[in-house]
């Protein structure tokens, strides 16, 4: 007998396993360990900023972003590569996917140096790209109607990157046509020191009424 189930939720599915598990020596169980859109999306949505920025670029990269780039942008990668690791036991834990489901980011390690272990790139299979590519669709907003709907990876992680220096080069626009803080005027509400009381009537002072003012143009 061959049982497939789809779309259940979290608690389902492990209550599920659970039995399955009282089961094992009458059964073959096969747990499903490939990633899906809804286990992607849940992933981006437990990232920090840093660790999905760091995602994006892979993404971007159409499934491999260089080591050197990376640290030119983030510096030390120590903290995105971990909260991108630490995401998988977590989503273990909380029923998300199943244990012994792989990191959807891989480090690369150059074949030629075996003794040295610094990444030289992080990689994105191609179908794990495809999936990840939906699912940004799904967390940021890309719905129905949007053409980065029909879009194969490669060409969104060229719209993306096309974006991004649209938008930067917005924002050096921005910057070079606004004050800097060394040029914009000063403005003192209060009164100096010698200097002339700011025009108007102070709480103090005997302020005519309108009919007064009109009485006296007619004097």
């Amino acid at each position: 007998m061959k049982i497939t189930i789809e779309g259940a939720s979290p608690e389902f599915e492990r209550k599920l396993l659970d039995l399955l598990a009282e089961h094992r020596g009458e059964l073959a169980v096969a747990v499903d360990t490939e990633w899906n859109a809804d286990r992607a999306a849940r992933y981006l949505r437990t990232l920090p900023g840093s660790a999905r920025s760091f995602l994006e670029e892979v993404v971007k990269g159409k499934g491999y972003a260089d080591a050197t780039a990376l640290r030119e942008r983030f510096g030390s990668l120590r903290g995105p590569t971990i909260a991108l690791s630490r995401a998988i036991p977590r989503g273990v834990k909380a029923g998300w996917w199943p244990e012994g489901i792989a990191a959807p980011v891989q480090a690369v390690y150059d074949p030629a140096n075996p003794s040295w272990q610094r990444a030289i790139g992080y990689s994105m299979d191609k179908p794990v790209l495809s999936i990840f590519v939906d699912a940004l669709w799904d967390v940021f907003g890309y719905g129905p109607g949007d053409p980065r709907e029909h879009m194969d990876p490669e060409q969104l992680a060229e719209v993306l990157v096309r974006e991004e220096a649209e938008a930067l080069h917005r924002e050096e626009e921005r910057k070079a046509t606004s004050w800097a803080d060394a040029d914009a005027p000063r403005i003192d509400l209060e009164a100096r020191p010698g200097q002339p009381p700011a025009i108007g009537w102070a709480d103090t002072d005997d302020v005519p009424s309108a009919l007064d003012i009109l009485d006296g143009d007619g004097q």
